[in-house]
């Protein structure tokens, strides 16, 4: 019963870790990475669409990004995609393929990086908690219906504990590797 229990809360964390993860690749960090434009949907016939499911984005350079559309009457939305999609970017149309040079961040919006950053990662760090409260709460079920025996039950609190405190001092080391690319210049 326990290990359901342990197993449930680390399945759940690390859900939150990767929902993290997903989001902290989206945080532009001065250089070029195809996932900045995850975000991007273009109206594809009708039907809004990833930027990915319909063309191919590269990483030539550090500060380049250039997408190639596979169909190339799509160039035009792509563009106003990117434009509209609250990146910062300025995307330069050249034929079928659009370059997305990239600019380098100031101070300022390096400060506010990272304190979009942190702001992810206090809300890993709160669903975190939520689980281990979850947990408690089942254990202390378990234990009240006569399913698991005091000594165990409270042997069981105490590896959720410890298991919480390992999880969130994992997402504060991805916060702090992702707060010093930003600032890296």
């Amino acid at each position: 019963m326990l290990d359901d229990v342990f197993s449930d809360l680390r399945s759940s964390a690390d859900k939150a870790m990767e929902a993290l993860r997903r989001d902290l690749a989206k945080v532009r960090t001065g250089r070029a990475h195809p996932s900045m434009l995850d975000g991007v949907r273009v109206d594809y016939y009708g039907t809004t669409t990833p930027l990915a499911q319909m063309a191919t984005v590269n990483v030539p350079e550090p500060r380049l990004i250039t997408v190639k559309p596979w169909d190339k009457g799509q160039v035009k939305a792509i563009d106003k995609a990117i434009r509209e999609g609250d990146l910062g970017l300025n995307p330069q149309v050249d034929g079928d393929l659009i370059r997305i040079p990239i600019p380098a961040l100031t101070e300022d919006r390096r400060k506010e990086m990272v304190k979009v950053i942190k702001k992810n990662g206090e809300e890993c760090k709160v669903a975190i908690r939520k689980h281990r409260r979850d947990a408690m709460e089942l254990i202390d079920q378990l234990e009240k219906d006569g399913d698991v025996p005091g000594d165990d039950a409270e042997r069981g609190r105490k590896k959720i504990e410890d298991t919480t405190a390992e999880l969130v001092k994992a997402v504060e080391t991805v916060i702090a590797g992702k707060e010093k690319d930003v600032m890296e210049v």
